[in-house]
């Protein structure tokens, strides 16, 4: 990476974002999340669903698509874990940074 004036200045905000990650790490480990059912089953499907094969050269899209899939995996397997089934919902303590990725990839 060229050392820029302004990426100099985002690699020292990137260390400042970490440090508030640590504060907020050791304040709120997992929220507890209601979800419905169809939502909640989706996910773990994502988390049981077997993906073969490499990746090929990927474009930026196509990484953030699989990095959002990983995410829900990763609920669905604290979904699996630790979800409690509460009619046609379920609730699950996750992680602050899987809850983080959802709502990031809502907006």
């Amino acid at each position: 990476m060229v050392d820029h004036e302004e990426y100099v200045r985002y690699r020292d905000d990137s260390k400042v974002l970490a440090a508030i990650g640590e504060h907020v790490d050791a304040q709120v480990g997992r929220v507890t999340v209601r979800l419905p059912k169809a939502v909640a089953e989706a996910a773990v499907n994502a988390w049981e669903r077997d993906e073969t094969g490499g990746h090929a050269p990927e474009t930026h899209e196509e990484y953030a698509l699989r990095d959002q899939a990983a995410e829900l995996a990763l609920i669905g397997l604290a979904i699996s874990q630790r979800g409690r089934w509460e009619s046609e919902d379920v609730v699950v303590d996750l992680d602050v940074a899987s809850a983080g990725a959802a709502l990031r990839a809502s907006q």
